[in-house]
């Protein structure tokens, strides 16, 4: 029976406080080598605040890129499926107006967003040139630089001379250096917004080219010296740029209160070029070759991830994708299942390392390339040349073993054919733009 006493005795407790929900800040660098940072071996380059991030969370050592350049890999990033399924297999150039991500496809943005965070994209989107199919339409409530691939770091215009940098829907024309711009930026989201759940987007230009170094506003580049540059000087100073900036980040999340309690996800979104160090891979960027697919990773959130650890499991872009969504305890759309796989159990101790078999393309006219990972073994078709690769023996991918394990490598190509058969069930939706 409830006696008054009884009532008034519920009614004055407390209310359990609900789970809290953890922020979330994705990071995403531009066109960085394998081991560009000192957590991953460089000596060159000082990058302390991005080792703190791997000393205090997960380093992985064999997670991939979605795909060998920028747009494919952040399509898969922001959807958690092969971008093959989009139509988005390559980089979107200069003036390729009409194509883009459809907005009938959610995004990690549009999740959070209905999840009821505020969410912000500062950066590099690459995902589509116009307002139809730009981050607004995805899901992000803000978003602040650049909507194409590249531009020049001070005067904020692609290689074609086009002005490219935005607030929202609005071209906009600051004064800075993209990489102080985007960080600026990100310091007064988190003051405006820390307070309450979010997912932040940091896609820095850097360190893609053109090459220039920070305070330098008089070195603006054109078409004929858009590549000019040295590692000693301007790509040195822009990665170190680009440490310096996330370290004023996490300085800023520490004074909000909410450093701990946001996961951070670290990566690249592919292979280096130029001027960037791949080692101990082969080859770079736009290639399917380890050196043009093989990224840095690394996860952070005390008390649910363990601290200063390195894990082999391998993964990919779209993993990454999966893994934040089960950590803020959201699940994709039934109608748009997820390609990637949560990392959680495993980078928690929960679950063994687990086998997975990986799929990637090049359809160029100059270059034909298709790739399959399962396990340690590595089958690569390169302009219809089939080899087989041992990585766990031989990540550098010197040793050709397909001529002495046939079954092998027929066996990794049926898997790829496979793939490339569930791809034509699944064609690409119409671009709208």
């Amino acid at each position: 029976m409830l006696t008054r006493r009884r009532f008034l005795h519920l009614v004055a407790a407390p209310l359990a406080p609900p789970p809290t929900r953890p922020n979330v800040l994705l990071i995403l660098l531009d066109d960085m080598g394998y081991a560009d940072l000192g957590c991953y071996g460089a000596k060159d380059i000082r990058t302390p605040h991005i080792d703190r991030l791997a000393r205090e969370g997960v380093r992985l050592t064999d997670c991939y890129s979605n795909g060998p350049v920028c747009t494919p890999t952040r399509c898969g990033l922001l959807t958690g499926r092969y971008q093959q399924r989009f139509g988005l297999e390559w980089a979107l150039g200069p003036g390729m107006k009409g194509y883009g991500l459809n907005p009938e496809h959610n995004t990690l943005a549009r999740y959070f967003q209905r999840a009821g965070y505020r969410t912000a994209l500062f950066g590099k989107w690459h995902l589509g040139y116009e307002p139809a199919v730009g981050p607004n339409r995805h899901g992000f409530d803000e978003f602040y630089g650049l909507l194409s691939g590249n531009v020049d770091h001070y005067s904020h215009k692609e290689i074609n001379n086009e002005h490219d940098w935005y607030e929202n829907l609005n071209p906009v024309h600051p004064v800075g250096y993209s990489t102080d711009l985007i960080r600026d930026r990100a310091l007064h989201f988190l003051d405006a917004h820390a307070a309450r759940p979010f997912f932040l987007y940091l896609p820095f230009n850097a360190v893609h080219w053109p090459f220039q170094s920070p305070g330098q506003p008089g070195s603006v580049r054109l078409r004929p010296t858009w590549f000019q540059g040295s590692r000693a000087v301007e790509y040195k100073a822009m990665l170190e740029a680009v440490d310096t900036a996330i370290g004023q980040i996490l300085a800023k999340l520490a004074a909000q209160g909410v450093l701990d309690n946001t996961l951070i996800v670290f990566t690249n979104d592919n292979g280096g070029e130029r001027l960037s160090d791949n080692r101990p891979f082969f080859h770079h960027k736009a290639t399917l070759w380890e050196g043009g697919i093989r990224v840095p990773a690394i996860l952070r959130w005390p008390g649910h991830l363990p601290k200063g650890k390195v894990n082999a499991q391998p993964a990919m872009s779209m993993d990454l994708t999966a893994t934040i969504m089960d950590a803020a305890g959201l699940t994709p759309d039934p109608a748009q299942p997820f390609d990637g796989r949560s990392l959680l159990p495993i980078l928690q101790g929960q679950a063994p390392l687990e086998e997975r078999t990986f799929f990637w393309r090049i359809n160029r006219a100059d270059r034909q390339q298709r790739a399959c990972r399962k396990g340690p073994w590595k089958w690569i078709s390169d302009s219809g040349f089939d080899q087989l690769y041992n990585l766990a023996a031989d990540p550098a991918e010197r040793k050709d073993l397909s001529w002495q394990h046939p079954a092998l490598t027929r066996e990794l190509a049926a898997l790829y054919q496979q793939w490339e058969t569930m791809l034509k069930q699944n064609p690409p939706p119409k671009v709208i733009a």
